[in-house]
């Protein structure tokens, strides 16, 4: 469910269409966003949209229901993601997601 979830929200649309959600700065260049998939009681996605470059960068993800379920993280993981994101950035160390032939699967392939 995570993964179609995933494709469904984030694949096929601009960069623009993906500003939807809680903005967590007050950044128009790059927007940090936690958004709701699959309802109240689905996934908790935090994102940071670099518009200049048309890119996302997932953070974190996480369950709100289920064994793995969790309450919001803190603000504290917060500013540590939106600081660990930007030093992976700037390193060129993160993940490049694609989708497979068929478009239902994710692929993930290091970046540096």
């Amino acid at each position: 469910m995570l993964e179609q979830e995933t494709i469904k929200y984030f694949f096929g649309k601009t960069i623009h269409e993906l500003h939807s959600g809680t903005r967590l700065n007050n950044s128009t260049e790059m927007p940090y966003i936690k958004k709701r998939l699959a309802g109240s009681g689905g996934f908790r996605f935090y994102f940071l949209l670099i518009i200049k470059n048309d890119s996302v960068y997932l953070m974190f993800v996480h369950p709100k229901t289920g064994p793995h379920g969790a309450d919001n993280i803190t603000d504290e993981s917060k500013a540590y993601l939106y600081k660990k994101v930007l030093h992976c950035i700037e390193n060129n160390v993160f993940y490049s997601l694609t989708l497979d032939e068929s478009k239902k699967h994710i692929h993930f392939d290091k970046a540096y």
